[in-house]
């Protein structure tokens, strides 16, 4: 089969993720996939396919007509959050290319959905669209009628393994917001601002608005990743699992249970901590015993290997295009 994914702007970089993902599976997966998007926010500089504004370019002619022929030939058009057939690309709009294709539409949390997910329930049913995905297992509470699709990390990339660090010294902590109101930024600060009060040797290292790859290079250097307490975990999450950190997030019982599910096993490796006074003690437990953190980093990486590996999660994304 072949996809097309297609996006307002690439959620994190996960549809490019998958696109590569799935297309080094091809041989197993039977299918291509490709991704065109309008917009780039932040300066993130995830990778890009088929990016509108440089195909409208001096150079773009044979960028638009490959878009052109992608659009008439796929079997599968995978909108991404808020897009949909009437996301103008260029000179083409996909309601136009829509007989006989299977319509996917993959919500990731964005801030219109959680706000009023009704509203989008009721557009895909007045469409007839039953071909739904979520990023993250809190999404399926706004949208149960949805399959969650977990995201992935390429764990083999140099980017997502872990580092030799230096394991004497203070705690560092790294934390990559793209939306501080949104990650509990203000709660971290407040409780390495205490720590450091105290006595406590915790860095942070405050990653905002730089490209994903010095990103990643400055996570890879640190001990612990936070993510944040909202309940469920961020892509960021995944990429602290990979690169062996100890990672902070606050799952509730609803996301473990489907994360365990999809894992096949209950031991997961994240430290939860759901509020200020949690997050305190497990940094200053992790910052009082760095023989335990270089452990939970260790099995961080085990458990992206043995139950999170880029293989599974692309595999059963394989499988939902394969069953429409």
């Amino acid at each position: 089969m072949k996809i097309l994914m297609i996006a307002v702007n690439d959620p994190a970089g996960t549809g490019i993720a998958f696109c590569r993902a799935v297309n080094r599976l091809e041989r197993k997966s039977r299918h291509s996939c490709r991704i065109v998007t309008l917009e780039t926010r932040y300066t993130h500089s995830w990778g890009k396919d088929l990016h509108v504004p440089d195909l409208l370019g001096p150079e773009g002619g044979e960028g638009l007509a490959e878009l052109e022929e992608l659009l008439k030939t796929s079997d599968v058009l995978h909108f991404h959050m808020t897009a949909d057939e009437h996301l103008r690309l260029g000179p083409f709009l996909p309601a136009d290319y829509l007989p006989g294709k299977a319509v996917v539409h993959h919500e990731h949390g964005h801030h219109d959905f959680r706000s009023d997910p009704e509203r989008f329930r009721a557009k895909y049913r007045a469409l007839g669209r039953t071909n739904l995905l979520v990023s993250t297992p809190d999404l399926l509470r706004m949208m149960p009628e949805a399959r969650w699709q977990p995201n992935l990390v390429p764990e083999r990339d140099p980017l997502f393994r872990p580092v030799e660090r230096l394991w004497s010294g203070g705690l560092k902590v790294a934390h990559s917001p793209t939306r501080k109101d949104l990650k509990n930024t203000d709660d971290l600060l407040a409780v390495v601002d205490e720590l450091s009060r105290s006595g406590l040797d915790v860095r942070l290292d405050l990653i905002d608005n730089v490209p994903n790859a010095e990103c990643l290079a400055r996570k890879q250097a640190a001990h612990v990743l936070f993510d944040h307490m909202q309940g469920y975990y961020g892509v960021s999450s995944l990429e602290g699992l990979s690169q062996g950190l100890a990672v902070i997030a606050g799952l509730d019982e609803w996301n473990r249970a489907h994360v365990a599910e999809f894992a096949g096993t209950e031991d997961l490796p994240w430290v939860v901590a759901s509020n200020r006074d949690e997050l305190a003690l497990r940094l200053r437990e992790l910052a009082g015993d760095l023989g335990r953190c270089r452990e939970i980093g260790a099995d961080s990486r085990r458990f992206v290997e043995n139950h999170w590996s880029e293989a599974k999660v692309a595999g059963r994304l394989a499988d939902f295009w394969e069953a429409l």
